[in-house]
């Protein structure tokens, strides 16, 4: 390929809306081209890089046994109404009619599709285990699209489905695509982390997410560098910070702390570190459809931890969900506003659930259910009855973890997930098969999921210096760029750049010329923009001398190689990119 000939529109700044560096970069790279909100045409080079990323997927899926099928963008409703997510699923679930008034949806994913194909094309044991996948378009219709291709309304996702005869079958083809996952990402050339992860609204009972590592992550990756344990915040166990619970050494007083509604500054009023106050979170069930009232729950969390959401709508007596109290029921059963509320003397009888690090803790801070006031000194036993104890709170980085060493945190990027959903979808839409007694069972279920454009910005955010993009040479729209200074003025750097362009092309590296009559100073911006790991300079200077400079896109400086010697070196520095 000649740059002359290939579509290179490079900008100096990026959109006022660019806010992350993946956006930025591939808006100025000339990858991507907004069409409207989270919507993106995808230029040459931007497709290029997918057409990569698309390709070792495809070869580690078909590797590990999974069959490939295309999927509609466009699914009938009925599929949705009969898994039950047509209500469940929220207005991301983008609803359309079509001329006779019949509903549809722009798929988000395929549970219900695939689901119906196995109903029936899948009669017999004898047919299974079966993982079909596809690499299709997908459409969620985002409140807040942001973030380029990491967080878009259309995206380019590869999602598999496994169907097997039992429970011990579907974990074995769990693990069958959880390796296969670890390959992909591997040969990706990125730094990622499998971590245990909640299911979700999708469903099923086993997760992980794969996470690329990246300082400008939305996700929270709790791990132990002395171990392979790696887990989402949202699943990641809290220990109690204390193994058992000291003895009461203050009395119980109320204390005055106008004007400090939260625990910091109660803290700082009584001269107490933070650590020494709880904090009361305030939750609400309603009740069933056959009455009754409403329940009010009390969660106490010590006053430098956070209420993990999906830890606490696991809490036994929530299988029916759960919401935050409003003033006026928090004020009906405490007698007080929000910011000074506490276990001891409410108005009305409320539940109260302690945090496992709560449980253990003595003479501490808590709200006195009167504005203005907090007690201190409060124990288990003598001040309080003793209440149950869960896992209520996020991990913080420097927790001890239960099996030995130190909890870390770190940021990442969720770019796939594998769950095991058991017969969620497939009993939901009937879809059995024939057992050796010959008696109907239901099929056993996992999907596996890809985010290919987003693993593209992933990369970026990862992968980045002030210059631009610095693409691992798996996914790189092109391996190495060769540039010429002079292409059209001198005939001995034209034929050398031709030369070493033919020859590294024979050798299976995927090169481009740039024979564009530009400045030297704007082909180099360009391809350091644009991420290209290896380039090649002619020069009509270094020619004369016998060489020409090879300088990988991470390096500082270039390497002067002799002119006969330039091909195999530019491939050994390839194998190191």
């Amino acid at each position: 390929m000649h740059a002359s000939k290939y579509h290179i529109n490079t900008l100096k700044e990026a959109p006022a809306e660019a806010e992350v560096m993946s956006h930025q970069l591939m808006t100025r790279a000339g990858m991507i081209r907004k069409v409207a909100g989270g919507i993106y045409t995808y230029m040459p080079m931007g497709l290029a890089v997918l057409r990569k990323i698309e390709n070792i997927i495809r070869e580690e899926m078909n590797r590990a046994g999974a069959i490939e099928l295309l999927m509609p963008v466009v699914q009938p409703a009925e599929l949705w109404v009969e898994s039950g997510r047509w209500e469940e699923y929220g207005p991301e679930l983008l609803r359309i009619k079509d001329r006779h008034q019949r509903d549809f949806v722009l798929q988000p994913t395929s549970e219900e599709v695939i689901t119906d194909i196995a109903r029936n094309e899948i009669h017999s044991w004898r047919q299974l285990p079966v993982n079909f996948y596809h690499i299709q378009t997908k459409f969620r219709d985002e409140r807040r699209p942001r973030f380029g291709l990491m967080r878009g309304r259309e995206f380019t996702m590869k999602d598999a489905y496994s169907f097997d005869r039992d429970e011990a079958a579907a974990q074995e083809s769990y693990d069958r695509m959880y390796d296969a996952y670890l390959r992909i990402f591997t040969r990706l050339g990125l730094e990622f982390r499998p971590v245990a992860a909640d299911t979700g609204s999708i469903g099923g009972s086993r997760s992980h997410e794969f996470q690329v590592i990246a300082d400008t992550g939305e996700d929270l990756i709790v791990y132990n560098p002395e171990s392979d344990y790696a887990a989402n915040i949202e699943l990641a166990q809290a220990p109690g910070l204390f193994a058992e619970r000291g003895p009461a050494r203050e009395a119980l007083q109320k204390a005055a702390t106008p004007d400090a509604p939260k625990c910091e500054l109660v803290a700082q009023q009584l001269g107490r570190p933070l650590s020494d106050t709880v904090k009361s979170i305030v939750l609400a069930t309603d009740p069933a459809e056959d009455g009754g009232p409403v329940r009010i729950w009390l969660l106490l969390l010590r006053g430098d931890h956070e209420l993990n959401e999906i830890k606490a709508a696991k809490l036994p007596g929530f299988e029916m969900g759960h919401r935050f109290a409003t003033e006026e029921e928090i004020i009906d059963h405490f007698g007080c506003v929000p910011g000074y509320l506490g276990p001891l003397n409410t108005r009305k009888p409320v539940t109260v659930i302690a945090d496992l690090t709560v449980a253990n803790m003595s003479d501490f801070i808590c709200g006195a259910n009167d504005e203005g006031y907090h007690y201190t000194g409060i124990n288990w036993g003598r001040d309080l009855p003793e209440a149950p104890a869960f896992d209520l709170r996020n991990v913080v980085d420097g927790d001890p973890d239960p099996q030995g060493g130190t909890l870390r945190i770190q940021r990442g990027i969720e770019v796939g997930h594998v769950f095991f959903l058991g017969d969620k979808y497939s009993r939901a839409l009937n879809a059995t098969f024939l057992e050796t007694d010959g008696k109907p069972a239901i099929m056993q279920m996992g999907c596996y999921g890809i985010g290919v454009s987003r693993i593209a910005a992933a990369a970026i955010e990862q992968n980045h210096d002030q210059r631009g993009i610095i693409w691992p040479r798996a996914i790189a729209p092109f391996e190495a760029v060769i540039c010429p200074m002079g292409y059209h003025k001198s005939e001995t750097v034209r034929n050398a750049a031709d030369q070493l362009y033919a020859e590294l092309r024979a050798a299976g590296v995927n090169a481009i010329l740039d024979d564009r009559d530009v400045r030297p100073g704007i082909m180099f911006a360009d391809w350091e923009l644009i991420g290209v790991p290896l380039r090649i300079t002619v020069g009509d200077r270094g020619l004369k001398e016998g060489i020409v400079e090879i300088q990988a896109r991470r390096a500082s400086e270039a390497d002067k190689i002799p002119v006969g010697q330039a091909v195999r070196h530019a491939l050994d520095t390839l194998k190191t990119l």
